[in-house]
């Protein structure tokens, strides 16, 4: 009996060990099912062949169309699932490291954020999300909600954050050198001690922004909404202003420089009469 049992066990464990390994049950059951369809065509094979033959090639037309649409059908739906789920496990993940404030929680919401954008991703939700001393280097994340996210101390180089929502971001001490920003709704948004030299900021609201001590050269603020924005000890130097809503000369007096910079005509007088020693420095 115990004999018995001993046998069951091991052929038991054998079929297990069978059914786990896919390449090879799946050889098994080929080999098995082929035994089994020539056993039974041996007659067909030896007294009728002429006649099998043609039966064989319409079957194996018909094999061909069924792998030519239904296989390659299939295994594009299920590619397209795969990446779909994917990408729902990166934005899950980004949400679950929300409020999060360790070094952890920032770089691997950077990650996720990257291979979303390897998936052509770029609208994602990073709303309160904790992104200090990070890489986002050339990342694109326009049309993202990135309101009351702390991206302080990060470099952004070159990065896309157009029509963004960057209300209350805090850029402080961070690298926005040639960045997209134009159109984005960045209100109170901090860039203090940021880098800006070369950033597009074209038709953005930028109102009661802080740029103290920022670094705006070339920097294109055509046509941006600038009421309240504090420019306190910031660099102008070639920076374009053109057609800027809300700006007065009272923000302006307390800039670095405004050595090139480019106004309407309008303000552009009231800053050589007021503060010539800027436009000139």
């Amino acid at each position: 009996m115990r004999f018995l049992e001993k046998r069951m066990k091991d052929v038991n464990e054998f079929f297990n060990s069978i059914i786990e390994k896919p390449l090879l049950t799946s050889s098994l059951v080929l080999i098995f099912v082929t035994i089994i369809v020539l056993g039974l065509s041996t007659k067909y094979y030896l007294h009728e062949f002429d006649s099998f033959v043609p039966q064989i090639l319409a079957e194996a037309h018909g094999m061909i169309f069924d792998i030519a649409v239904i296989g390659i059908l299939i295994f594009w739906l299920n590619q397209n699932g795969e990446i779909r789920q994917r990408i729902r496990t990166y934005k899950d993940e980004i949400d679950d490291f929300r409020l999060w404030e360790s070094e952890e929680a920032a770089f691997r919401t950077v990650g996720n954020i990257k291979r979303l954008n390897r998936h052509k991703i770029h609208e994602i939700n990073l709303v309160n999300c904790y992104l200090p001393r990070t890489n986002l280097n050339y990342v694109n994340l326009a049309s993202s909600n990135m309101n009351s996210a702390n991206i302080s101390q990060s470099t952004l180089i070159e990065s896309n954050l157009e029509n963004a929502r960057l209300n209350q971001t805090n850029f402080e001490n961070s690298n926005l050198n040639q960045a997209n920003l134009k159109g984005a709704y960045a209100s109170g948004a901090n860039f203090k001690d940021a880098f800006l030299i070369k950033s597009q900021f074209e038709n953005a609201f930028l109102i009661k922004a802080n740029f103290n001590n920022a670094f705006l050269m070339e920097a294109n603020l055509q046509n941006c909404y600038l009421m309240g924005a504090d420019f306190e000890n910031a660099s102008l130097y070639k920076a374009d202003l053109r057609g800027a809503k809300g700006l007065t000369v009272e923000q302006l007096s307390r800039v670095k420089t405004l050595y090139l910079a480019r106004f309407d005509e309008e303000i552009l007088e009231q800053i050589k009469t007021n503060l010539p020693e800027l436009v000139g420095s």
